[in-house]
């Protein structure tokens, strides 16, 4: 079997072209990458090196084992990766979601019921595309999306619905209604944190000619919503947010009483990983109709 350095050796020949750029970038010698190229041919058996007075080229062969070599280089690493990750997802329960939302539940019970579930909560929200590729790649024991996903390999558990609501000046006509509709909205100037998953699509694809101020940071959003007209987004997980700034806010909670201000939200796992995360899904379900009904 080749060494995988030798591999790695070729590989970086192959990109700069000379012994010294290769050593240099390798870290070792001249005369180690030299003598490794030399083993290297000597197993393969071939001649892979052009050799002349103080040039060292690729032949057409080398070419070749060149790229073959990158092909068992990427192998290696990927097994090494998924090897690492399935361990890591063993455990410890890595969590993805596509909104915000149900990251807050988790968070909440991570310091009660949920305190021994080594939980790892990853804030990135994802793309609804990319969560049966994550789930079968082990970046995540179990992820919180708006889809229902059922495969051979994959399952999903209800766990609850998100509601969606609007914050508005107290002194305004909407302000008295019990509900309003998204067309109710329409033309309104709104404050939102940037990173919302998937309700960006349904504010920005609801509301007739509405106007959408993305603000990155938390306590900006915090301050603007608290001293300004704006209105803003929440939902019915966002009372129980640990970091709730908005409880000190004078403007008025309506709800929205269009269908597409509710999402359903499922747990989707590898079929092979339900006896790990069903006790945390168990949890976050019950605590869900609990907190959130």
């Amino acid at each position: 079997m080749i060494d995988n350095y030798l591999l790695e050796e070729l590989v970086a020949l192959k990109k700069y072209g000379t012994l010294a750029a290769t050593a240099q970038h390798l870290l070792v010698t001249q005369p180690t990458v030299t003598r490794g190229m030399q083993k290297l041919e000597d197993e393969l058996g071939v001649q892979i090196f052009d050799r002349q007075p103080n040039r060292i080229t690729l032949t057409k062969t080398g070419e070749l084992a060149a790229k073959e070599a990158q092909k068992v280089i990427d192998r290696n690493n990927q097994l090494i990766e998924t090897v690492q990750k399935y361990d890591y997802n063993h455990k410890n329960i890595k969590v993805g979601s596509v909104a915000p939302g149900p990251l807050i539940l988790l968070k909440k019970l991570q310091s009660s019921k949920l305190a021994d579930a080594n939980l790892d909560l990853d804030h990135k929200l994802m793309d609804t595309k990319d969560v049966s590729g994550k789930l079968l790649n082990h970046d995540h024991s179990f992820i919180l999306t708006n889809q229902e996903l059922m495969t051979d390999e994959i399952e999903s558990l209800y766990i609850g619905t998100e509601r969606l609501s609007v914050n508005l000046n107290q002194f305004t006509l909407l302000a008295n209604k019990k509900s309003v509709s998204f067309d109710d909205l329409k033309g309104l100037s709104f404050i939102v944190l940037s990173d919302i998953g998937v309700w960006k699509k349904v504010a920005e694809g609801k509301i007739p000619d509405a106007k959408f101020l993305y603000q990155e940071q938390r306590e900006a959003f915090s301050e603007i919503t608290k001293y300004s007209d704006f209105p803003y987004f929440t939902t019915n997980i966002s009372k129980i947010d640990p970091d709730d700034t908005f409880s000190d806010h004078d403007q008025i909670n309506v709800p929205i009483s269009d269908e597409a201000s509710k999402m359903d939200f499922y747990a989707a796992y590898l079929k092979t990983n339900k006896r790990q995360v069903a006790p945390v899904l168990k949890t976050m379900s019950a605590s869900w109709s609990k907190y959130l009904s």
